[in-house]
């Protein structure tokens, strides 16, 4: 699993539906669709239409991958925090039951808004 406390410095940025496409597609069940990818240097983060799916590449070869399902049916609450003037980061918490709060950051011009709709969606 991501190491979401210790990533401050890893901010993620939107990529294009189609970076992770190759590699999720057999873990997706039928009816699931990727709605939002983000992407820090080699880490990444993908919204389903069912879950969260953390992608963390591990060791210098990054052959190694470890994949997180965090499903939006053990999310018990979120908070959405945009970027200001000030602060240029964006962020997203949220709190999975029998997990606790994962965090992830997103770099200035994320849209923040549709990734709110989209956990909602997966929640309320």
């Amino acid at each position: 699993m991501i190491d979401f406390e210790n990533s401050d410095f890893l901010k993620l940025r939107a990529v294009d539906n189609g970076s992770f496409a190759d590699v999720l597609e057999p873990m997706l069940i039928p009816g699931e669709e990727i709605l939002a990818s983000f992407k820090t240097v080699r880490d990444g983060v993908v919204f389903t239409t069912k879950r969260i799916i953390t992608i963390n590449v591990q060791g210098i070869t990054g052959r190694k991958v470890d994949f997180t399902s965090l499903p939006y049916k053990k999310i018990q609450a979120f908070s959405v925090e945009t970027a200001g003037v000030m602060d240029l980061d964006g962020e997203l918490q949220v709190w999975f039951s029998s997990l606790g709060l994962v965090r992830f950051e997103f770099t200035a011009g994320s849209n923040l808004e549709a990734i709110g709709a989209i956990v909602a969606e997966g929640t309320l």
